[in-house]
């Protein structure tokens, strides 16, 4: 994993996501991956920008999320691209949902716990803080705590 200066080719934000950092700087983040080793190092890469950095990425796929998430250094901003995305948020025991479909975006805000869904095939791209990201587990069917 590495941040990249420059990058004069079109990105796939699906493989290479984007860091911004603190001011203008914006940084593609080249073999980055859901992989305990990768995430700390690009947790250390961007350590100097503290809660002003953000993590900008699309995701595809089917089917619900397997884990809550909460970021308590900042907002995070989900966009549905195709298809339909259901978010929950989970404040104090009470849960909000919010469906998106293309176009449609909602904002979680920073230190609420979240959970997105994707129903059918569907894409989103997502604007998140990264310092500071808490997961927790879910299951399939929804705990007491966990129902909508």
């Amino acid at each position: 994993m590495r941040l990249l200066d420059h990058a004069t080719a079109a990105l796939d934000l699906r493989t290479t996501p984007v860091h911004l950092g603190r001011g203008p700087r914006a940084r593609p983040v080249e073999g980055f991956a859901w992989d305990p080793e990768v995430l700390h190092a690009y947790t250390a890469a961007v350590a100097a920008d503290g809660a002003e950095g953000r993590l900008v990425m699309i995701f595809d796929g089917d089917g619900p999320g397997d884990h809550w998430e909460s970021h308590r250094a900042g907002d995070e901003l989900v966009v549905c691209l195709s298809g339909s995305v259901t978010v929950t948020r989970e404040v104090e025991g009470v849960f909000d949902r919010v469906l998106l479909g293309p176009g449609g975006a909602t904002v979680n805000p920073a230190g609420v716990w979240h959970a997105v869904d994707l129903e059918g095939p569907a894409s989103l791209l997502s604007v998140t803080a990264t310092f500071g990201t808490g997961h927790r587990p879910r299951t399939a069917t929804p705990s007491p705590e966990e129902a909508p």
